[in-house]
């Protein structure tokens, strides 16, 4: 057995308490824990154990191991949870153990959103809600009036942008899912760098031109599209299945259970592959870089849509594991990160 090593442990109301953050398991202890977890910080037997532990009873400490595998403290060699652990600690190794965020805050336990109004208020703090507004002293410049803006598109199209939770039933065309694949994650050029080498021009920034987003779309209702999964291309513009697990069931299901993600036409599922940024960036503060370049993607997702006469929407309540499962993908090289999806326009 080893200790694992994604773990950290930390003091809360004088209790200390021990995180396996791949697996999501949090489990209180006293300090004797740590020096059982120490003693296993390379590979040990049990029998090891007995010898090293020899002032307490053979049925304490063997009790004691049992239950530090069974709360994922410890993990046994060759299991799967040791292989995970290990590969994640090797892939994450220039970002940990600041960017564990990312593994602790998969798979939440999201509010289902059919609660009435009451229900809604009930699980909100009883302490008012922050001002929306914020005020700072010093001197005032008033700014030029705000007159009519230009009757140009690009201001409608930023005035149309909205949240849609309600589609019609029509199928949305292949024309506009290869539009939208396009225009948000397509390659608009390359340039070349003497220290970097070839690099991509897309019209989402990125930071360190690092690009480290990829899209998946679950096609449901998209005329001319059998429903499935697929993963975009974007230097050659094409698609390829890779399921044919795609229902509005399972659309649901991705969405943590929000109703308006069954009715929605497809699912643009948007993941990160970490060494991109890691490689040039070896500060986990590069974890940022990564959230912000899924955030700058989805803007330009809900604006090209939204020019296209689209309803989108887009939402991080997500089933992180069965979404990684389902891509074929390993959640530590490459996540899931964002969804955003796309209907037609309610007719009334």
């Amino acid at each position: 057995m080893r200790q694992a090593r994604s773990l950290f442990a930390y003091w809360r109301d004088g209790r200390l308490f021990f995180h396996n953050f791949a697996r999501r398991l949090t489990v209180s202890g006293r300090p004797i824990t740590w020096e059982v977890l120490a003693f296993f910080s390379e590979w040990r037997t049990s029998e090891e154990a007995l010898v090293h532990f020899a002032d307490y009873t053979q049925n304490s400490v063997l009790s004691a191991l049992s239950q530090l595998v069974k709360q994922g403290l410890l993990l046994v060699k060759d299991s799967r949870e040791a292989v995970q652990d290990s590969r994640l600690a090797k892939e994450w190794s220039a970002w940990l153990p600041e960017a564990s965020f990312h593994f602790s805050t998969k798979d939440a336990a999201f509010i289902r959103g059919n609660l009435s109004v009451a229900q809604w208020k009930a699980s909100l703090p009883k302490t008012p809600p922050p001002k929306i507004f914020k005020t700072v002293k010093g001197a005032k410049k008033r700014l030029p009036p705000v007159r009519a803006f230009p009757n140009s598109e690009f201001i409608r199209v930023l005035k149309a942008r909205k949240t849609h939770r309600r589609f019609s039933k029509e199928e949305v065309t292949l024309e506009a899912v290869s539009q939208l694949l396009s225009l948000v994650w397509g390659v608009t050029g390359y340039f070349y760098s003497s220290v970097f080498g070839k690099l991509l021009q897309k019209t989402s920034p990125s930071g360190g031109a690092r690009h480290p987003g990829e899209v998946y779309v679950m096609a449901l209702r998209v005329k001319g599209l059998r429903p499935g999964l697929y993963h975009y291309h974007p230097a050659y513009h094409h698609l390829r299945r890779i399921s044919t697990n795609a229902t509005r069931d399972r659309a649901w299901l991705y969405c943590a259970c929000q109703d308006h993600a069954r009715n929605a036409a497809a699912l643009f599922l948007m993941t990160a592959v970490f060494r991109r940024t890691m490689w040039k960036y070896h500060l986990a503060r590069a974890y940022r870089a990564v959230l912000l370049d899924a955030g700058h993607l989805c803007q330009t997702f809900c604006l090209v849509a939204t020019w296209l006469k689209l309803a989108p929407f887009c939402t991080a309540a997500l089933k992180d594991t069965l979404i990684e499962e389902d891509l074929g993908i390993d959640g530590i090289r490459e996540s899931i990160l964002y969804v955003a999806g796309v209907g037609c326009p309610p007719t009334s």
